[in-house]
């Protein structure tokens, strides 16, 4: 059988797919950040299975333990607290492992707080940047800001309710005009999705709000003249070494965050 990853609920308990309640009323044993949490799930829709932990903690000394199971036929699921496990939580190493003893993983898809936030946002656009947790720490965070000053798409990120009020103002010193979105506790009773200039945020969540939160950063500001005239010529010197013109253009883009298409054809 294979290893199945499957995604749980990011709040509302009826989120969860037909398909991901099926596996975990069909495993051997379900994997879980914690038990406690997955049990109410599990109640909630009247399943019975046994759980066992899998976190950051025992990661390691749980994927040596269960690869031989895997390998012997044994059904387990594998979920995180809330979405799909492997991103920002749990269970990239036993997807791995599993993957390399030629076990067969499937991924049984559901509820985002990524995607859900970027709707919510209504700052969509044809692509964005998913940064996973913000990193601690002013002189981290301002590095992270400058990089992300020319990026012509929105980014998503995960930032605990007792670091927000710090971040958004460090983003507001460092691009107050920023179009930011909190959103807080989605899919949840008290579901909020705050939506205004880094400037405008930070003054309303000055003070740690309570529960989950997903932040949407806007695009960030256009790209000069002149930082678009030397991407076009890193792309003719790429071109000039032997580097396909295409795969020049994709280089220089995503290092600048200037859409390919313009590159290449600015440099033809």
């Amino acid at each position: 059988m294979p290893l199945a990853v499957c995604a749980t609920p990011i709040g509302n308990l009826e989120d969860v797919t037909l398909r991901v309640l099926t596996e975990l009323a069909a495993a051997d044993v379900v994997l879980c950040e914690d038990t406690r949490h997955t049990r109410v799930l599990l109640g909630r829709h009247g399943i019975k299975v046994k759980l066992l932990s899998y976190h950051e903690h025992n990661e390691a000394q749980r994927t040596a333990e269960l690869l031989p199971r895997l390998e012997a036929g044994e059904r387990i699921a594998l979920v995180s607290d809330a979405g799909l496990p492997g991103v920002s939580d749990p269970g990239a190493r036993l997807v791995r492992a599993a993957l390399e003893a030629n076990v067969d993983v499937t991924v049984l898809p559901g509820a985002s707080a990524v995607e859900t936030a970027l709707i919510a946002s209504g700052l969509v656009a044809e692509q964005y940047r998913f940064l996973g947790f913000l990193p601690r720490g002013e002189k981290r965070l301002a590095g992270l800001w400058d990089e992300l000053r020319g990026w012509p798409w929105p980014a998503v990120a995960f930032e605990s309710a007792q670091r927000l009020p710090a971040t958004l103002r460090s983003l507001a010193a460092a691009d107050p005009g920023r179009e930011v979105a909190v959103c807080r506790e989605l899919t949840k009773r008290f579901e909020e999705v705050a939506r205004g200039s880094a400037v405008e945020l930070a003054e309303r969540f000055a003070a740690s709000p309570k529960g989950e939160i997903t932040v949407v950063l806007g695009p960030g500001a256009a790209q000069d003249g002149d930082g678009e005239d030397r991407a076009v010529a890193a792309v003719a010197e790429l071109v000039e070494a032997g580097v396909p013109r295409r795969r020049a253009a994709g280089i220089v883009s995503g290092l600048v965050g200037i859409p390919r298409n313009t590159l290449y054809e600015r440099s033809l």
